[in-house]
């Protein structure tokens, strides 16, 4: 056989072994940490009574690659539970974790809060040519009350963003812009739950 052959079948080989390795090793997994402060709003006189649904706590996106490669997976379920953890008990005077909405009658629970993530999206800088790392969330804030019947489904939309000349990686880069946005997202939660016009009609009704 041909020794130029020989190698040359070699380099390929390894060349395509290469391959299969990055796009098997290629997929950075993110799970999103941060602290969220509890913020200082004068509490609503109302027990309520939050439903994590497996959706919200296991959430995961995943970012492809331009050629359609699994390339960040992002988990930020236990992100947004331990926000609501901190976030609820400054607004209301009572916050009781239900198993599910029917569980409610079993409890002292004057209305029903299960929030739903409808899209996260993920912009990075190789792909839209600026200097930020941005995170969008999406969220259906689904309030009901103990029997069941619909009083608001609030749609809120948060927001974040990182300049690249701050973090010194990538992942830390879309850890610390999905923080900002689940901050953002308890600021406008906590300012704007009784100016939602179906809502402040429910309270003014009680």
């Amino acid at each position: 056989m041909n020794e130029n052959f020989f190698f040359k079948h070699i380099k390929r080989t390894l060349g395509v072994l290469s391959i299969i390795l990055v796009q098997s090793c290629g997929t950075s997994s993110i799970v999103i940490e941060g602290q969220f402060p509890s913020p200082n709003v004068n509490k609503i006189p109302l027990s309520i009574g939050v439903v994590y649904a497996q959706e919200l706590i296991n959430f995961n996106y995943v970012e492809y690659s331009e050629i359609g490669e699994e390339e960040y997976s992002i988990k930020s379920g236990q992100s947004h539970r331990e926000l609501f953890d901190a976030l609820l008990p400054s607004m209301f005077e009572q916050v009781v974790v239900l198993d599910s909405a029917e569980s409610a009658a079993s409890q002292e629970v004057d209305i029903i809060f299960l929030p739903v993530i409808e899209e996260f999206q993920l912009a990075l800088p190789n792909k839209t040519k600026l200097d930020v790392f941005e995170v969008w969330i999406k969220y259906n804030l689904r309030i009901s009350d103990t029997e069941g019947n619909g009083i608001a489904d609030w749609i809120l939309t948060s927001y974040g963003k990182t300049p690249t000349r701050s973090m010194r990686s990538v992942e830390n880069s879309i850890n610390q812009a999905a923080v900002i946005a689940l901050r953002d997202f308890a600021s406008s939660f906590s300012l704007g739950f009784s100016q939602v016009p179906e809502i402040r009609q429910w309270l003014s009704q009680r």
